[in-house]
């Protein structure tokens, strides 16, 4: 495969197999590809991602050790346990036959790996390599992550629900409901995964897809501990113009949709790669958004709805009753919607890569995050940055209702889009001149340096 990049530097990127940590590992590729460097895609057979949308990367896929049982069952902590316990032979054996062999003009400088995919800091040791640390997530939550683990080695979780609403020390306006827990897997291993996650080990420098308008406070209290540089990249989404990244077919047909609805008045919804809901908590969603009488554009993810392929559990009546004021998908260009005119409100679970996704459109947030990074980032939302509300009881569709034309039509909602939208234009300040510019470029003469 021909190469555009011509500086003889070989970046090797490792990414979690998960659509909300590929997606901004790639777009790091994408920018630094145009700075001058090769760059080759080490990645699982567990959800690869698609050759075809970079062809100026060159992707080595390497096997998982994953039975079917492990990913069927969903539970991402111990998947990506099992992917580090498997994947650290055949991890070193691609570096030095395949790698080596196809880009034998280019000695590897550097390996940029995800922080769930430690298992290549170790090899990276182990072959005189430099290596980098990518974070995905946003500081703040790995700043609740550590309180989490001192929390469990205090013998203090699972919280008791008297304590779930109280603010954590030194963490406001975090509660302890909000801190990041994982609801599939044990306190234990998640508290492990996460000791593993959080330790930088030998790595020279952790790149993180956040940015100092955003999150100036915990990057510095970050900094101030951290004894490596951190690069604050984020929004990586903005960084690039690549193709997409998306492990799912992106459905188009809904921009047309966008097309003929009025300024602000769409509500887009989506619940990300990986959260499941169940039949009833769907009937509140349908009944609620076709009360609320604004027009919306769901993305209901094929196996997202417990017992369910698709939409064949959408209650009686619904598509009859919302008629063409709704657009139903089953998956969508994400950062087309959300930058589209017609979109003034998105219902999102809070990934870090939804939730700055709609910040770096100005696009206020209806907020129902369901476990890990998710509650953090909706309390920042929602208290923090003040651009959302958040949706904390149980699924009502009458709840559902109020808040809808609260954020849409309502004067808390106008107020929430003003400050959404002061948001974006410091964000597009940081990138063209800002901190994320220098930050980037930084990051660029740092890798040159090895």
């Amino acid at each position: 495969m021909e190469k555009k990049a011509q500086s003889g530097q070989l970046l090797v990127l490792v990414p979690c197999p998960y659509q909300g940590t590929i997606n901004p590992m790639l777009k790091l590729g994408t920018f630094l590809h145009s700075k001058g460097f090769s760059i080759s895609i080490v990645h699982t057979h567990f959800n690869s991602p698609n050759p075809s949308n970079h062809p100026e990367f060159t992707f080595f896929p390497i096997p998982d050790g994953l039975t079917a049982d492990q990913i069927s069952s969903g539970n991402v902590v111990a998947i990506v346990f099992a992917i580090n316990a498997n994947c650290k032979a055949s991890f070193k054996q691609c570096l030095t036959d395949r790698v080596t062999e196809q880009e034998p003009q280019n000695k590897i400088t550097c390996i940029i790996y995800d922080e769930f995919m430690y298992f290549s800091e170790s090899v990276a040791n182990d072959l005189n390599i430099p290596r980098i640390l990518l974070r995905t997530q946003s500081a703040t939550n790995v700043i609740a992550r550590n309180a989490l683990i001192r929390l469990h080695s205090k013998g203090c979780t699972p919280f008791p629900d008297s304590m779930l609403l109280n603010s954590v020390p030194e963490l406001h306006p975090l509660r302890f409901k909000d801190l990041p827990i994982y609801i599939f897997d044990t306190v234990e291993n998640y508290s492990e995964l996460l000791t593993n996650a959080n330790n930088v080990r030998t790595s020279s420098a952790i790149i993180w897809n956040t940015l100092d308008c955003l999150e100036q406070s915990s990057l510095a209290q970050i900094k101030q501990q951290c004894q490596v540089p951190i690069f604050s990249t984020g929004p990586l989404h903005k960084a690039s113009t690549a193709a997409t990244s998306s492990l799912l077919e992106e459905d188009t047909s809904c921009v047309a949709w966008l097309d003929k609805q009025s300024h602000n008045s769409v509500i887009y919804v989506s619940l990300g790669s990986l959260v499941s809901i169940s039949e009833k908590e769907l009937a509140e969603m349908a009944w609620g958004l076709t009360k609320s009488r604004q027009p919306f554009l769901w993305v209901i993810r094929p196996g997202s709805i417990c017992g369910s392929h698709w939409i064949e559990l959408l209650p009686q009546g619904f598509l009859e009753a919302v008629g063409e004021r709704s657009c139903i998908v089953k998956w969508a260009p994400q950062m087309e919607v959300l930058s589209h005119g017609a979109v003034g409100g998105f219902w999102s679970h809070c990934g870090w890569n939804s939730t700055l996704e709609s910040i770096s459109e100005g696009v206020p947030m209806l907020c129902r995050p369901c476990f890990t990074d998710q509650t953090v980032n909706a309390r920042c939302v929602s208290e923090v940055w003040k651009i959302g509300i958040q949706l904390e009881n149980e699924l009502e569709r009458g709840e559902i209702e109020r808040t809808v034309k609260k954020l849409m039509v309502d004067d808390d909602g106008k107020g929430m889009r003003v400050r959404a939208k002061q948001l974006k234009e410091k964000i597009e300040v940081s990138m063209k001149g800002g901190s994320t510019y220098h930050s980037l470029n930084e990051l660029v003469e740092f890798i040159r340096s090895f």
